[in-house]
């Protein structure tokens, strides 16, 4: 599995961002208000927490274009925790104002990048030289502008489906399934090996522990699973030593701040 080049990202978030606005023109202020897929978290508060995401991912670009990093949210976890129940309850003209501000300002850091044809290298390289651009460090994660892209992916493209609106992970492309796979692989505990059966692909082995289960079914389902949501197809079937067999039990989402949703 390959990691996706940057022109693709760019390409996903523009999507991804498309996605999200447009799903939360839809909502009323009644909708806001309604519960999210996420427990004890209205609408309102995943609005809010994907206005906050994109500005804070979009500073964090900000401050790499200057050869500086900084914090993922101003004040930190507490900051972001407090700035999203203080949004959680505007109406929805303000969230979508919010959202779509945010929204613009991240994909023009983005956009604002060098030509990633130009750009080599990445994490963990030590190059000076191609320290920039998409490969510059970032405090997300100790890692690079690269990162941060595919972290504002996944937040898009799962935070609009908890919105709860009919468009759930069984809308999720099979590159950000296969991307979501590659990242929760850290979800499977020591003692676990799953192997990965997605309808119709080639299988996929994560973890190295001797236990083995065998889960089969839709890609979207699986890659729902692994993120901590519903399944949306129903497809999924667990299997160990050829038996039926339940679902193995994950750890915690590998957060870049403490209890990341």
């Amino acid at each position: 599995m390959t990691s996706l080049a940057p022109d693709a990202l760019l390409a996903e978030l523009h999507k991804a961002a498309d996605v999200a606005a447009s799903t939360a023109a839809k909502l009323g202020d009644e909708d806001v208000s309604a519960p999210s897929a996420l427990p004890d978290w209205t609408r309102g508060h995943v609005l809010a927490h994907l206005a906050g995401i994109c500005n804070a991912m979009a500073r964090q670009l900000e401050y790499a274009a200057r050869g500086e990093t900084i914090e993922l949210y101003d004040g930190g976890y507490e900051g972001r925790t407090k700035a999203i129940e203080l949004a959680a309850g505007h109406p929805a003209a303000q969230h979508l104002e919010d959202l779509r501000t945010a929204l613009d300002r991240a994909i023009t850091a983005f956009d604002s990048l060098p030509d990633a044809s130009a750009a080599q290298g990445g994490s963990g390289d030590g190059s000076e030289g191609t320290r920039t651009g998409w490969h510059a460090p970032i405090a997300y994660r100790g890692g690079v502008v690269l990162d941060g892209g595919l972290a504002l992916w996944r937040e898009l493209t799962i935070h609009t489906s908890d919105l709860a609106t009919g468009r759930g992970p069984e809308t999720w492309s099979r590159p950000f399934c296969e991307h979501l796979f590659e990242f929760l692989a850290a979800r499977i505990r020591p003692e676990d090996k799953v192997v990965l059966q997605p309808l119709g692909l080639p299988p996929l082995s994560i973890g190295g522990g001797a236990r083995t289960t065998v889960v089969n079914g839709m890609i979207t389902d699986i890659a729902a699973w692994l993120a901590g949501r519903e399944p949306t197809l129903g497809s999924l079937r667990a299997e160990a030593a050829a038996d039926g067999a339940d679902l193995p039990d994950l750890l915690p989402w590998p957060a870049g701040t403490p209890a990341t949703r």
